[in-house]
């Protein structure tokens, strides 16, 4: 399958400009059914503010967006662009804005909604969606560290490491590539690790 990248949690941020504070709030969503009560959820909860920007991008295509009343072009869709940039999906994003009585034109607007969503990410993190093989190999101490490195090099994931009379590495390697770690494992053990797989899924993981 074509992995993705979602939004690890939610996150949330604040950011203060010239007194005008926002609120930025994101979440994952799987649908646009969720996205949208979200923002009708955030809507209500900051009902007092001046503006509730919005805007959310699914993996079927859906994109969409609102500047709530502040000026066209300095909102919606600036957020919308950090997660392009970014390379998440299926998420919605909310700032909110508290007026603090001192315009900031459309170049501080800009910046503000931007800074918001992209710290608000920032704080829930990114986790790519793919298919995992979930793996284990026993191996002495003195190797432990240079497998975990392979296991980083195939864009894996060490899940546990337990430590009796071997160690025991567990980890998650993208399906595509385990056979090339197994293979890789076994050329740099000569023959005396065997990478065993002991189950597979799909999931998100955290990847920062």
């Amino acid at each position: 399958m074509t992995e993705y990248f979602i939004p690890a949690s939610g996150g949330e941020s604040t950011y203060v400009e010239k007194r005008s504070q926002f609120l930025g709030h994101v979440r994952p969503v799987e649908s646009e059914e969720e996205a949208k009560a979200f923002v009708a959820e955030m809507k209500k909860q900051y009902y007092d503010a001046r503006h509730n920007c919005w805007c959310y991008l699914l993996r079927n295509g859906v994109e969409r967006y609102s500047d709530d009343g502040e000026p066209q072009g300095t909102a919606g869709l600036p957020m919308l662009e950090v997660f392009r940039r970014e390379g998440v999906t299926n998420l919605v994003c909310v700032v909110t804005r508290y007026f603090g009585g001192v315009l900031l034109g459309a170049g501080g607007l800009f910046r503000a909604y931007t800074k918001s969503a992209k710290d608000a990410l920032d704080a829930a993190g990114v986790a790519v969606v793919r298919r995992w093989v979930e793996t284990e190999l026993s191996c002495s101490y003195a190797a432990a560290e240079r497998l975990k490195q392979e296991v980083s090099a195939f864009d894996g994931l060490v899940t546990d490491t337990e430590y009796a009379a071997f160690v025991t590495v567990r980890a998650l390697v993208p399906e595509e590539k385990a056979a090339g770690f197994a293979a890789r494992v076994f050329d740099l053990s000569a023959g005396t690790v065997e990478v065993k797989t002991v189950g597979e899924d799909l999931r998100a993981v955290k990847v920062r």
